[in-house]
């Protein structure tokens, strides 16, 4: 797959590294610090992570990919977990490719991730749509969930 056949995203461009490996596109995730298969997904998750880093301030260092995470004993894992600087999570982003809608299915899925995790951030993206949720409860109530205007800046999570 090369990246004229992938859809143009509404996130911001920035000079991804790509390479041949064997006939399979791959890019490189500076998070995993590996090359990575080239999926649609993928393609939103790298540009999505560029952003948070450049454009939000968010540190590499307190950014994890592919993060798993154990759901009534059945192994799932989180595409993105945001850390503070004490290394607890504090938001958890869901990608989808881009001609996949964004759906209550997917707002359920990171929602049952939170469950376990319990940041009071979450973001679904799929290169096209993205939304921001902040998350407020007490454990064994029903959380209160309010939309936000956009990703807010990392130092400003605490306060959602």
């Amino acid at each position: 797959m090369t990246t004229d056949r992938l859809p143009a995203l509404s996130l911001p461009a920035y000079g991804a590294r790509l390479r041949d490996a064997g006939g399979v596109t791959q890019i490189f995730d500076s998070i995993r610090n590996k090359w990575v298969v080239l999926t649609p997904e993928e393609w939103v998750r790298q540009h999505f992570v560029n952003m948070l880093v450049r454009h939000y301030g968010y540190s590499p260092f307190r950014l994890a990919n592919e993060r798993s995470i154990r759901i009534n004993g059945q192994l799932k894992r989180c595409d993105t977990l945001i850390y503070n600087d004490a290394m607890q999570p504090i938001g958890i982003v869901e990608y989808k490719a881009p001609d996949i809608a964004v759906t209550q299915k997917v707002f359920d899925q990171i929602a049952r991730y939170n469950l376990v995790i319990g940041a009071p951030l979450l973001i679904v993206s799929n290169g096209i749509h993205t939304y921001a949720l902040a998350i407020h409860g007490t454990p064994g109530e029903k959380p209160q969930v309010r939309w936000l205007d956009g990703i807010p800046a990392p130092e400003h999570i605490a306060t959602l």
